[in-house]
């Protein structure tokens, strides 16, 4: 346990049952008692809170691990992962994959949070590089007049490429946001 004001961004504390990361705290001392303000990140789903604690306040700090792991294959709603330290495979639900699934292969190496034997959270690479498998034609014209077509890449996530993007080519993608880099 650890009290309201020692809270620092970067810990990792439990509210109910959610797992939250401190982002940043500030102490406020306007009129009547002072206060640490923190913004914190859920674990689970990745949204952002702000939560006000009072100094003397007792706060549950947990300590998770970051574990490295490398995507194997789906097995029903589950995907399977290997733990490239130990070799143990690691089941890991949908809904902490979330939107992330579309740019899964196998053989792409993940960063996941646990707590326990739970995975709370899995990061992607910043950046990866997947084969194109299908172009849909030409349909969209920006204000500036670049035409973009649609890409359809080898695990099922579309991407807005240039038009001289074609069918089995290898293209580098930002994965937090979907956007096309570069050609490879």
């Amino acid at each position: 346990m650890t009290t309201g004001s020692q809270l620092s961004p970067g810990m990792t504390v439990a509210i109910g049952d959610q797992l939250y990361r401190i982002e940043s705290t500030v102490k406020v001392a306007a009129k009547g008692a002072p206060f640490i303000k923190a913004k914190l990140r859920d674990l689970a789903n990745d949204e952002m809170i702000e939560k006000n604690f009072k100094p003397t306040q007792e706060v549950n700090e947990v300590s998770v691990a970051e574990r490295h792991l490398e995507y194997l294959y789906l097995e029903g709603k589950e995907h399977i992962f290997l733990d490239v330290d130990s070799l143990d495979q690691v089941k890991v639900g949908a809904s902490v994959i979330t939107n992330q699934v579309n740019f899964l292969k196998e053989g792409v190496q993940v960063t996941a949070i646990f707590y326990g034997d739970t995975v709370f959270s899995v990061e992607l690479p910043a950046f990866l590089e997947l084969t194109v498998a299908k172009i849909e034609e030409p349909k969209k014209t920006s204000v500036s007049g670049n035409v973009t077509k649609v890409a359809i890449l080898e695990t099922g996530a579309p991407v807005e490429v240039p038009p001289f993007v074609e069918p089995g080519d290898i293209i580098k993608v930002q994965t937090s946001n979907g956007e096309f880099i570069q050609r490879v």
